[in-house]
């Protein structure tokens, strides 16, 4: 009978309910709704992935962050892009130093090619420390920029926990990490994939909870500049634009007035600094004609 390795949560001990991993997370700065408490909690439970869906700007990249931070433990991360591959994500062999170590068994006479390749030649990308450095957080970022091919190689190492590397051997992990995928949605990620995984959709924070965000990160902000720009923030996201405003733009447009020494949003402020918050020229223009004083 195979043994099943134990998972993150029962190792460290931690998190009964999602109620205190909502605690855990709090403590750290992230703000987290049930839900997100909930899909988090279960995935430490279960052993089982976390693919975190939702627009860009909605938290995604930061509950990995605030998971590592709760748990005490290292985060790796591995993001990914078009045209990703297994070397790149999984190890490679550190050729110069291997060279230099032939030479000197060659100049010593005893030329050993099993010692080119033990574990001081070894490269470690993110996939291979998170396997050796268990117990940790392996954030795999945007997984929806890379390929099919790297989707089902990914697919193989999650569901094993463990690599097989021809020259050194198999690395398995003796603790599976906690790992949180995530998408923007710029294509779709394979059934098999999301089978693997628990699910997760992240939706832009609610008007009361991105002021609690702004407050919670920017001590200095009043409530009153906290709600105006939260409601300005809500008001661009209904306008259909090429990149809505997510919550690291609230904050950055938040900072802004403050660096300013503005007490108060209004359209003056508004056409001051909204480089801060919309990074198209079509979408501020769409702004602008929307009328700044609304």
């Amino acid at each position: 009978m195979t043994t099943r390795n134990p998972t993150l949560s029962l190792t460290l001990g931690l998190m009964d309910s999602p109620s205190e991993l909502a605690s855990g997370l709090d403590a750290t700065g992230y703000l987290p709704d049930s839900g997100i408490a909930t899909a988090a909690f279960l995935a430490l439970r279960m052993g089982r992935p976390l693919f975190l869906e939702g627009e860009p700007g909605t938290g995604k990249t930061s509950l990995a962050l605030a998971l590592s931070s709760a748990l005490d433990v290292p985060l790796i991360r591995l993001q990914c892009h078009e045209g990703i591959d297994a070397t790149q994500a999984l190890y490679d062999w550190d050729f110069p130093r291997q060279l230099m170590h032939l030479r000197v068994l060659e100049a010593a006479g005893s030329v050993d090619e099993a010692s080119l390749y033990t574990r001081r030649f070894l490269l470690a990308r993110p996939l291979l420390q998170a396997l050796e450095e268990a117990p940790c957080v392996l954030l795999v970022d945007e997984i929806d920029r890379a390929d099919d091919e790297f989707e089902a190689f990914l697919l193989e190492v999650l569901s094993e926990n463990a690599v097989s590397i021809p020259e050194f051997g198999v690395v398995r992990a003796a603790t599976p990490p906690l790992v949180v995928l995530t998408s923007n949605r710029t294509r779709e990620v394979h059934d098999a994939l999301k089978r693997r995984c628990l699910y997760h959709w992240l939706e832009h924070p609610s008007m009361e909870r991105e002021v609690a965000i702004l407050r919670r990160r920017l001590p200095d902000l009043s409530e009153r500049l906290a709600e105006e720009v939260a409601k300005a923030v809500h008001r661009l996201r209904s306008l259909e634009l090429m990149k809505p405003p997510g919550v690291a733009e609230s904050l950055d447009w938040a900072q802004a007035l403050l660096a300013l020494g503005k007490s108060t949003l209004d359209a003056e402020a508004a056409a001051a600094t909204l480089g801060a918050v919309l990074k198209y020229r079509e979408d501020a223009e769409r702004a602008l004609r929307s009328g700044l004083a609304g």
